[in-house]
């Protein structure tokens, strides 16, 4: 019985040969680099005020609880939760203001556990 020897290139020619097949080009940019994906989160897990500006320039308060492919999930307080589709928001930001009012009201109950 023979046996059989595995041809294989080395690995310093396959990258020659990729070097020469790519030679003054740009590597190609990855398909997604997942900055989505880490905004959603962090805003999610910290609970963040956000406004939502729609295409047709409505502005939609609350907080992220969801997000998928296609659709966003806000919670909103005294108003009823909403899925806006991604096709829809022209863009979203950090409600500086909703922030600032829950950062005094934190403060103010620390105070009050504090002097009771």
């Amino acid at each position: 019985m023979t046996q059989r020897k595995l041809i294989r290139p080395k690995l310093s020619e396959v990258k020659e040969k990729q070097q020469k097949l790519t030679k003054g080009k740009k590597p190609t940019p990855p398909g997604q680099t997942f900055a989505e994906t880490y905004y959603y989160l962090k805003q999610i897990h910290n609970k963040t005020p956000m406004v939502i500006v729609l295409m047709d320039g409505e502005k939609v308060y609350g907080q992220i609880d969801w997000w998928d492919q296609g659709a966003i999930k806000i919670s909103r307080k005294n108003e009823p939760n909403l899925v806006i589709p991604k096709h829809a928001i022209k863009y979203i930001y950090k409600d500086e203001k909703a922030i600032q009012e829950k950062k005094e009201e934190t403060e103010k109950e620390k105070k009050e556990e504090n002097g009771a």
